[in-house]
């Protein structure tokens, strides 16, 4: 992602608090002051806000959108208070609910619509929070779409160019000359026209996006396109097909996640490895001269290195690169003791709320492997559009430590990718759950 476009994932839950600010305070001056009742209605508007979408508004939805999800959400969220004020036998008068109601629409309407039209200005003055886009194809939708990233900045999109191997003067070059300028150029979106590309193509630029962490999108003919569930949005009358969509990308679930993880690290790191560093720490001193903790370069989210933390479990050697092996010698009798129960991953914890890693998610490997799968394995890139996690499906079905055969690689893959396209809180706290039991009940390829 660009760095323009970096401050993007805070604009929808600043969205929220201030919606809820807005919402707390007509409800407090205009309704009851009750803070009980005020707490519930803000947990109605955010209950209500999740089941409508309300705050899933792109640079590219169109003001009518805009406009529907908010009396949509206003009008829910005025049959949900009254229910409330009902069942509970609050005795408000008609005319201080109807003022309270007519204050929350005026105020959230403008509010809304200066934001959509701020945003729009601050896109054209400045040029501001873009992505910068090519189009692979070269017909009548290409040149729709051309002329729309052209003519409305404000949407906040900066077209690179075109590649076609069909004769046009105003192609940047051909196909096969597009994956270097990407690469070179920095690319966030890849708008490709199914009607001019073969499957085979398509198929090389699906396996490309993956490997590079670039958005692919593509502009439909009347061809069917794949058995996926995908989604289509309009750029003006232009229909787009996001190939691939990733909960972790809205904002909104990616601060309900943060929260999550930097308050689960927080209990990891008060109450268990507050008094577990020391003492763990003295013995592995005692055993084996060295530091407590063996800390290793790993690549992150959008494959950016950090140090992964880790109990030292090995004797010191040169090998640091090479992964653990059944009965490795290198392995001490404490180390083989918290690498079977998992103990030596503790210290991620320290990472998670550093915002290196997350408490659930792919497990992330040494450079060496990426080298190694990433242009071998299907999708193994795809891993890194999410934070790697202390724990992940793809270790509670089993497939964790030693990669002994290319099933393991491929079945750790599945279940990753699996994860980051169907991450939801509650598979956070299952695959929590499940690991914590795998731990007690051992697992035959923790070594």
């Amino acid at each position: 992602m660009s760095r323009e476009a970096g401050f993007s994932k805070f604009i929808r839950p600043a969205l929220y608090i201030l919606d809820l600010l807005i919402i707390i305070l007509l409800a407090f001056f205009l309704l009851t002051d009750d803070v009980i009742n005020i707490i519930i209605f803000s947990f109605f508007w955010f209950i209500m806000s999740v089941s409508f979408s309300f705050y899933e508004i792109y640079r590219f939805t169109k003001i009518t959108k805009v406009v529907g999800l908010l009396i949509k959400q206003i009008s829910f969220f005025i049959l949900g208070i009254l229910s409330l004020l009902y069942v509970k036998n609050i005795d408000i008068p008609l005319k201080t609910i109807l003022n309270f109601f007519s204050f929350l629409l005026i105020v959230l309407f403008f509010w809304r619509l200066l934001l959509f039209f701020l945003f729009r200005k601050y896109r054209l003055i400045t040029g501001g929070n873009f992505r910068r886009v090519v189009i692979i194809g070269s017909n009548k939708s290409t040149k729709i779409l051309q002329e729309f990233f052209d003519n409305k900045l404000e949407y906040g999109y900066k077209f690179m160019g075109f590649f076609t191997d069909i004769e046009d003067a105003d192609k940047q070059g051909t196909i096969e000359q597009s994956f270097s300028f990407i690469q070179k150029n920095h690319i966030d979106e890849i708008y490709c026209s199914l009607k001019e590309l073969p499957n085979k193509v398509v198929d090389d630029f699906i396996e490309f996006c993956d490997l590079k962490l670039v958005t692919l999108k593509f502009i439909p003919d009347n061809r069917g396109l794949f058995t996926k569930n995908i989604r289509v949005d309009y750029y003006e009358i232009t229909p787009v097909l996001s190939l691939r969509v990733i909960p972790l990308d809205d904002p909104i679930n990616y601060w309900i996640k943060r929260v999550f993880d930097i308050g689960f690290s927080l209990i990891i790191i008060c109450f268990i490895l507050s008094w577990l560093i020391p003492l763990l720490g003295l013995i592995i001193v005692i055993e084996s001269r060295g530091p407590i903790f063996f800390q290793q370069n790993r690549p992150g989210i959008k494959e950016e290195g950090f140090e992964c933390y880790k109990f030292r479990s090995m004797t010191l050697n040169s090998r640091t690169e090479d992964s653990a092996t059944k009965n490795d010698s290198r392995i001490t009798k404490v180390g083989r003791f918290i690498r079977r129960t998992s103990i030596d991953e503790l210290p991620q914890f320290f990472n998670v709320l550093f915002g290196h890693m997350s408490v659930v998610g792919p497990r992330p490997h040494l450079w060496r492997q990426n080298e190694i799968y990433g242009d071998k394995i299907p999708k193994y890139m795809v891993r890194h559009f999410v934070k790697p996690g202390v724990t992940g499906l793809a270790q509670t079905k089993g497939y964790r430590g030693e990669i002994l055969t290319r099933e393991d690689i491929l079945n750790r893959t599945k279940y990753d990718v699996f994860y980051i396209e169907n991450w939801s809180l509650l598979l956070d706290i299952n695959i929590i759950v499940n690991t914590v039991i795998n731990v007690f009940k051992g697992e035959d390829k923790a070594y």
